[in-house]
């Protein structure tokens, strides 16, 4: 008959739903093991300087690199997921535009981090605008004129931003130690990220600024961006002189108060490695455990710059 089943066709029938439910929640289990990556160091340039005009005597990348098109495609290639866009002070100086307005028009993937005249009164207004407008949540912090990271004009940023919940972005050396402590002890619940690690290098200062970095580590909303592994390094990839100092590093703060970040792009600022090199750096080379690796890669910049406080 048409509709007759034989005993085989039935026995294969009922260990397909078994099957299909296997296969099921073997992807629900693929899912929840996805690597999350965050690039949280990319600098971007602009292709219309009509619109974005640069400072006098631009740091360029070679041609057709930097554009957002550009990290976008690194991006996908490289299995990147979100990105902060860093402020091009060497393109752009002050100038926020494109940074933020990039941030504003890509809200999914991207966070802004933007550099402000610490020497300018408005910069704090500014801050507060670009936070509240522009998918902006970071701000990277300077020396003032004076020479100083603890100037009136940087306290006056960092009290803003402590109070709009962002995170500071230190860009300084080892002389500035002692300046960040003090800010940091006046700003207790300001997140802030040491960048580059105080320009860790291989050389005679390797030793002392490690353990200036390490000290900072005492500091508990303190983090440390792992970028300098090919800008300090004197070896071609994988930069093996300074793997030791990178886990120093996230020995020091844990695995949860360390983020990784590309150095995009990669053709101008670290040209010994490529974009997916230097991922590969901290997915392979470094050997670092499964949990390690998503807290540095992902998950801690993820409550850094993409979950509101």
């Amino acid at each position: 008959m048409p509709n007759q089943i034989d005993r085989r066709t039935l026995l294969q029938s009922a260990g397909a739903a078994p099957l299909a439910l296997s296969l099921a929640t073997d992807s629900i289990a693929d899912q929840k093991k996805k690597l999350v990556v965050v690039d949280c160091h990319a600098h971007i340039y602009g292709e219309d300087e009509k619109k974005y005009p640069t400072i006098e005597k631009p740091y360029r990348p070679p041609a057709g690199k930097g554009t957002v098109a550009h990290l976008q495609a690194e991006m996908k290639a490289a299995g990147v997921d979100y990105v902060t866009v860093i402020q091009t002070s060497t393109f752009y100086r002050f100038d926020n535009r494109f940074t933020a307005d990039t941030a504003r028009l890509n809200p999914r993937t991207m966070a802004g981090v933007v550099t402000l005249d610490p020497d300018n009164p408005a910069s704090p207004e500014m801050l507060e605008k670009y936070v509240g407008e522009y998918n902006v949540r970071g701000m990277r912090s300077i020396p003032a004129k004076s020479g100083r990271l603890d100037d009136p004009g940087v306290a006056r940023l960092w009290k803003t931003a402590e109070r709009l919940g962002i995170v500071i972005n230190a860009l300084v050396g080892r002389d500035k130690r002692s300046e960040i402590e003090s800010l940091a002890k006046r700003h207790p619940q300001l997140r802030i990220v040491i960048d580059h690690c105080l320009n860790l290098r291989a050389g005679e200062e390797l030793k002392p600024t490690l353990k200036d970095v390490a000290a900072l580590a005492k500091l508990p909303l303190a983090h440390a961006k792992l970028t300098f592994i090919p800008t300090g390094s004197g070896e071609a990839y994988p930069c093996r002189d300074m793997h030791d100092a990178c886990r120093a590093v996230i020995d020091a703060f844990g695995p949860n108060r360390c983020v990784w970040g590309s150095d995009f792009p990669c053709e101008l600022w670290c040209p010994k490695v490529t974009y997916a090199q230097h991922l590969k750096i901290f997915t392979e080379e470094l050997r670092l455990d499964d949990q390690t690796r998503r807290a540095v890669l992902g998950e801690t910049a993820r409550r850094l710059w993409f979950q509101k406080k």
